[in-house]
């Protein structure tokens, strides 16, 4: 087994801190007090609050920004749901191998995103909402896109899907 070097031990220090740094800010973004009523009064009430709340319809959350750009918090909106997923893309290759393949680094963003809303539908420590995996898987593959271009990356330099690991 190869050893980490320090340039490798450091992209993973930096995807790790990521990670938490977006669950805190997307899970846990309310105060202690709160997340704590929340947690207490979880029931099969607050599960059904969620599904009643939820948005299952693409572009529904989108449009309606789009439609009250004047009233709401749009911009913030639509455009932190793509920006906080930027690392993403540009980490995962840095610390998976197989994170260079756009289907794997999409893959695993949206399973990641995916994890994120089923646990906000089912805890009320959020909202479900599909536009949000819309944008964040938006904000990765951006962020891939940054990484093969800022660091040359070539198409024919990807892992294949199906290459076998070599020992």
């Amino acid at each position: 087994m190869k050893e980490k070097t320090y340039e490798s031990r450091a992209y993973h220090a930096l995807f790790w801190m990521y990670l938490i740094v977006v669950v805190r800010l997307i899970i846990f973004k309310y105060p202690l007090a709160q997340l704590v009523e929340i947690a207490r009064n979880w029931g099969i009430e607050v599960v059904k609050y969620g599904w009643d709340t939820a948005n299952f319809t693409f572009f529904k959350t989108i449009r309606m920004y789009i439609d009250y750009a004047y009233k709401l918090n749009s911009f913030e909106n639509l455009v932190g749901n793509v920006v906080v997923f930027i690392p993403f893309g540009f980490l995962l290759p840095l610390v998976l191998k197989k994170g260079k393949n756009f289907l794997l680094m999409f893959l695993n963003t949206f399973l990641f995103v995916l994890g994120i809303e089923v646990f906000q539908l089912f805890s009320a420590f959020g909202v479900f909402d599909v536009d949000d995996i819309l944008l964040n898987c938006f904000g990765a593959v951006i962020g891939y896109l940054l990484w093969r271009t800022l660091l040359g990356v070539k198409e024919e330099d990807d892992v294949s899907v199906f290459e076998e690991q070599k020992s």
